[in-house]
């Protein structure tokens, strides 16, 4: 009985010390670890085949940062060492950030001539890559996760571009893990103008162990 309590607490010390491991990061592992999961793209041909409509951008620049649990651990450590933040309220940060939705991706969109307007009805989409539209979940833009530091990214603010915090399910509308275990690549498309641009990643395993942790206690909401 001893013996089994002993592993368990070892246990729990063992996790609890990954866990907190991004707290010895440098600020090059962090910008590392976010750079890993930063995509360049573009939405729309490179030729202007506007006629009439030159008002309407011919096609949007597209960067897009998956903020895995990875990246937002990375991302809380440059706060942590840019601000002098104690342990506790930089494992705070890293809270909150994860407690914004089953993932979040940062989107930047520079339109490219015209009005420099993004049309309010532009989407994006999360998929494994090569799935097509079967296994697709939107994104829900939520501006107020601007202020949610970890959330952030590793990079500082290109002011060329709108920047956007898209909140994305892990789960299907059925219910089934976004990606199986046969998955090896994320697809995000962002439809914008008429126009669609993608960009895509190996999905981390931080993302599968996330997704993992929402469909165990999914079930569980509203009971």
């Amino acid at each position: 009985m001893k013996i089994a309590v002993l592993v368990s607490v070892l246990w729990v010390c063992g996790l609890t010390t990954v866990r907190e491991a991004f707290l010895s990061w440098s600020d090059n592992q962090a910008m590392e670890i976010g750079k890993s999961m930063r995509a360049n793209g573009r939405a729309g041909g490179w030729l202007d085949t506007r006629v009439v409509r030159t008002e309407h951008s011919y096609n949007y620049k597209l960067r897009a940062t998956w903020l895995s649990p990875d990246v937002i651990r990375a991302s809380a450590r440059i706060h942590q060492l840019h601000e002098g933040l104690d342990n506790e309220k930089t494992m705070e940060l890293v809270g909150e950030a994860e407690g914004s939705g089953d993932t979040v991706i940062l989107v930047e969109i520079d339109p490219r001539e015209g009005s420099g307007i993004i049309p309010n009805d532009w989407a994006a989409f999360l998929r494994p890559k090569g799935d097509g539209s079967s296994r697709a979940v939107p994104g829900a833009n939520h501006a107020e996760l601007k202020k949610v530091k970890a959330l952030s990214g590793t990079y500082r603010r290109d002011y060329a571009y709108d920047v956007f915090w898209l909140v994305f399910p892990l789960l299907t509308s059925e219910g089934e893990p976004l990606f199986a275990d046969g998955d090896q690549e994320a697809e995000l498309v962002v439809r914008v103008g008429g126009k669609e641009g993608r960009v895509s990643w190996k999905i981390p395993r931080s993302i599968r162990d996330r997704s993992r942790e929402v469909a165990s206690r999914r079930p569980d909401e509203g009971t």
